[in-house]
């Protein structure tokens, strides 16, 4: 085992509330248990839900860390006695229940995977979050398939970006909706056929417009409220709707003849509190079936910025802003 300080750097919530009550404190090293892993955090991703955390809406499952941070990358600085498959100093990702705004982090084992063949720490701690929500989320529930019609709001977001590119990868039609001329730019040079403006144009009628009225066979909806009866008006029979988040509102008014009429299938999930086997199933279906196109240069995830852990407050005020174009990824030194 490496010499471990007892304490060692973090961001703290003085109170949920605003920006102004992160402040960079030192915090006990966390103890580990006999199957997880402590890492040594080099990177750490910055998502929307860190920020829902921080206002006090959205707080850690019961026996996980209350620090923000939910993907990491780093190396292996300590190992639970049944883990076997890491060593000391690896370099590893991990998806995390929290905790990832620090210098260190633990983590079951199973939900931890090694770094993809010639990442950076930055671009390691991209991958995690995004990775694990689209695979689960688009491809198993929405069961998305090489040939089908796929559409997902939020394109130019880091788990939009990230559906767009490996749906593109397996072979699909991908659209997708964004806020902004640049926001669409970026998501056609990902992948998608048609990025629209959500702005200035109706999504549902370019869509039915560019698919000769069919629709599509997937949405991946981050939206909700009114968006949920447009996705169900413009989605092909058999279509399948995954909802895994909510802007616009957590209700929705739907018409029950366009699910009947058409056999749509409506589902959604969270992922931060599920189980540890589950995520460690979902953790190796990444590894099977997303870590090799990463590996093989078919992709990569876009990088929006990096700012230092000391700076996660800024880092906050740009995702909350929606200029951000992919990940913003914060570094511990």
């Amino acid at each position: 085992m490496f010499a471990l300080p007892s304490v060692a750097p973090a961001i703290v919530l003085s109170s949920p509330g605003g920006v102004e009550n992160m402040k960079l404190a030192d915090i006990p090293v966390p103890e580990i248990g006999p199957n997880d892993v402590l890492i040594r955090i080099e990177a750490v991703g910055v998502n929307r839900a860190d920020a829902v955390q921080r206002m006090g809406h959205y707080p850690s499952p019961p026996g996980e860390s209350d620090i923000l941070g939910l993907e990491v990358a780093g190396t292996v600085a300590a190992l639970g006695e049944n883990v076997t498959n890491f060593k000391l100093g690896d370099p590893v990702c991990a998806l995390l229940a929290g905790g990832g705004y620090a210098t260190y982090c633990r983590v079951d084992a199973q939900q931890v995977l090694p770094i993809p063949a010639g990442y950076s720490m930055v671009q390691a701690a991209a991958l995690p979050e995004c990775f694990f929500t689209v695979w689960t989320n688009v491809f198993d529930l929405g069961r998305l398939q090489s040939g089908e019609t796929f559409l997902v709001h939020g394109g130019s977001s880091g788990i939009g970006t990230s559906a767009i590119m490996l749906a593109k990868h397996r072979g699909a039609k991908v659209f997708a909706t964004a806020g902004s001329a640049e926001k669409c730019a970026a998501c056609e040079e990902l992948g998608a056929t048609q990025a629209i403006n959500y702005k200035e144009e109706d999504f549902v009628e370019v869509i039915k417009a560019e698919t000769g009225g069919e629709g599509v066979d997937v949405v991946l909806d981050m939206v909700g409220g009114d968006y949920i009866q447009r996705d169900l008006g413009m989605m092909k029979p058999g279509g399948r709707h995954v909802s895994i988040a909510f802007l616009a509102g957590p209700m929705a008014k739907v018409s029950v003849v366009d699910i009947m009429m058409k056999r749509l299938t409506i589902t959604g999930s969270t992922l931060r509190a599920r189980p540890v086997d589950f995520k460690g199933q979902v953790a190796r279906s990444v590894l099977e079936n997303v870590w090799p196109a990463l590996e093989s240069g078919a992709f990569a995830p876009v990088i929006d910025s990096t700012m230092p852990l000391a700076d996660a407050a800024k880092a906050h005020e740009r995702i909350e802003s929606s200029v951000h174009i992919g990940k913003i990824i914060l570094t511990v030194d």
